[in-house]
């Protein structure tokens, strides 16, 4: 089963995170943050950063890195209205239509993420920043050599247009996490003001410094918020140099770009050329691998990685294979059970469902060994719960013990360890008398619902790979009386159903960053379980999850925030809300041997950053290709 990552992903270049955000102001401190007026070339959220301002390059960068040759793959994330499977347009940011991969690099933001630190960025556009004393106002100075691709000059002006177009036009996802953004204004040609809410999310001003930057004057006659296959000015490393809808899209890197000699971007955007290819099935778009139709592929099926990396070029080298680490939180994966239908309200029928899936059986079976259970969305980190809770954890529990499971005041809520035998008796029988206990009987070999129709669960998915993962479960499902089926639908019709929320179960997976914050708001709370095109799937509802979340988002140090997420974690596992699945924490890659990365790899850049970081190899590119 891959790792599907839907992501709000978190664009690997503007990282959405999952952050939080909101109770105190005072978290983003100012570099000096005796003298708030200080101009400083970066920030973060605890007002830490590893580079000096005089720095030259990121540590984990090659600064020999030729440049030339071209990268080519398949798409692997996703973010905002993108699909992994198509695309019918160039607008990436908006509701509208299905955005074409790739569109980041078009854009530059204000500043960008060093890969190894947690959430620190320093200046692209903007050289500079000043944060006033209360933490409210941001002023960022641009670089004077910033143009866009036609060569005209990127201004202040272009700046205010793009982030107040985006918290009124864009993607509701970008309009949900710009809301304490109160306005953007040009002080002049080269000084944007960005004053945010008084008590404004702790990472807000990190995300709106990374959001794309447009051309007002491109814009002054084009409608911004429609699905257009017109190429956008951009400003950024590359631009857009030929695409054919839902087959393929190729960016040119732009030759004389103003910022490629910053210190954010030496030793990076290393190819000439950038291409996805998009492919509808997952095993054509495999054997389109095998040919050489594209040269990248991070394998996200542990069936294939075990058993069809047997291929010619594989035996001779032309194709390697690397298992890179992820020292990133590995998220949550799991099905997501829609609470806003009325047969998956009770808590007990949910975890019914989390008894009848082996985890154990699917694992060995269908996935070679290769994953691990999922337990919180914040495995593989220190935010994770574990335990009876602390007393730190319990003070912010209290508050809503009444309102709680007795549960969540012990050790937290663990998926069951089945026998393996792909049919545990005593898992199914626990997840028989959970059900009855919730009202819905059995007669004739059918689960009722209480209202006496028989209980019925459709699985929505867009891809046809995920039926072995699926089986198992509906014939688990089967043997407890429920009628459950997969519905396989385009990733279009996909798309607009999850959106409004028109399913009963369906996989999602999301990463959070090492320092969530406001991004938490469309995966968990009761505004996102009512917003359109939100990530809250499983449609959660909780004022104790409301609060822990703006707890998330107002902490004032990395202590404060790693309780505050255990607090969260103990209560989100008490509401079942989810099918757990799995997880890896390694990356498996294979390559034609033409490229060339980094010894060791950043551990935050949340992916292998093959786009950013690696490069061709002339002599191994220039290399005679062997009979097959």
């Amino acid at each position: 089963m891959s790792s599907v990552t839907r992501m709000a992903q978190f664009s690997r270049r503007h990282v959405l995170g999952l952050g939080l955000g909101a109770l105190s102001a005072s978290w983003l401190r100012p570099l000096h943050a005796d003298d708030a007026a200080t101009e400083a070339h970066g920030m973060s959220v605890f007002g830490d950063l590893k580079y000096p301002a005089d720095f030259h390059h990121f540590d984990y960068v090659n600064l020999s890195a030729p440049k030339g040759g071209m990268f080519s793959t398949v798409p692997s994330v996703r973010a905002y209205n993108q699909s992994y499977q198509t695309f019918s347009s160039l607008n990436a940011y908006i509701l509208k239509g299905e955005g074409a991969q790739g569109m980041d690099l078009t854009f530059a933001p204000l500043m960008v993420r060093a890969g190894d630190e947690p959430d620190a960025m320093y200046g692209l556009v903007a050289k500079s920043v000043r944060i006033s004393a209360d933490k409210r106002t941001y002023r960022f100075t641009l670089r004077p050599e910033a143009r866009f691709h036609d060569g005209s000059k990127l201004t202040a002006h272009d700046v205010a247009f793009s982030l107040t177009t985006l918290k009124a036009k864009g993607h509701p996802l970008i309009v949900q996490q710009m809301r304490d953004v109160v306005s953007a204004e040009a002080l002049d040609d080269a000084t944007v003001q960005v004053v945010f809410a008084e008590k404004h999310a702790r990472d807000v001003p990190l995300y709106v410094a990374g959001l794309p930057i447009f051309s007002r004057a491109y814009y002054a006659s084009r409608p911004f918020d429609e699905s257009t296959l017109d190429i956008p000015l951009g400003c950024g490393p590359y631009k857009v140099a030929k695409f054919e809808v839902n087959r393929f899209i190729e960016f040119e890197r732009v030759k004389e770009w103003w910022g490629a000699d910053l210190p954010v971007t030496r030793g990076s955007y290393n190819f000439d050329a950038v291409r996805y290819e998009f492919y509808r099935d997952r095993d054509v778009a495999f054997e389109g691998f095998t040919a050489k139709n594209y040269l990248f592929r991070e394998e996200f099926t542990a069936r294939v990685w075990a058993t069809r990396y047997d291929f010619p070029a594989v035996k001779d080298g032309r194709v390697k294979r690397e298992t890179l680490p992820d020292e990133t939180p590995s998220g949550a994966q799991g099905w997501f059970i829609n609470t806003r239908r009325d047969k998956f309200k009770d808590a007990r029928v949910r975890e019914a469902l989390i008894q009848a899936f082996d985890f154990e059986w699917t694992n060995k079976t269908i996935m070679y060994g290769a994953y691990a259970r999922t337990q919180s969305p914040f495995q593989n980190s220190d935010m994770m719960a574990s335990g009876p809770p602390s007393a730190d954890e319990l003070k912010l529990l209290e508050p809503f013990r009444k309102d709680l499971p007795e549960e969540v005041f012990g050790a937290p809520f663990a998926p069951p360890v089945s026998d393996g035998s792909g049919q545990d008796r005593a898992l199914l029988r626990k997840a028989s008398q959970l059900l009855r206990d919730a009202g819905y009987p059995v007669k004739d070999g059918k689960r009722l619902l209480p209202n006496g129709e028989v209980f019925k669960i459709e699985f929505l998915a867009d891809e046809p790979q995920l039926q072995a993962h699926h089986a198992p479960y509906i014939k688990n499902l089967a043997t407890i009386g429920i009628e459950a089926s997969l519905r396989l639908v385009d990733p279009v019709q996909y798309r607009a159903r999850v959106e409004d929320f028109d399913f009963d179960m369906t996989i999602e997976r999301f990463s959070m960053s090492a320092t969530p914050g406001d991004g938490m708001r469309p995966f968990f709370t009761s505004q996102a379980a009512r917003t359109k095109g939100s990530y809250n799937l499983a449609g959660i509802e909780s004022p104790a999850i409301d609060a822990l979340v703006e707890r998330i988002i107002g902490a004032n140090s990395r202590d404060e925030l790693t309780i505050a997420c255990r607090a969260f974690d103990r209560v989100f596992r008490a509401g079942r809300y989810w099918v757990p699945q799995w997880y890896r924490t390694n990356h498996p890659v294979a390559y034609w041997d033409v490229f060339n990365h980094p010894a060791k790899l950043p551990r935050y850049f949340g992916s292998v950053g093959a786009i950013e970081l690696w490069w061709s190899d002339p002599a191994k590119a220039a290399k005679p290709e062997q009979a097959k």
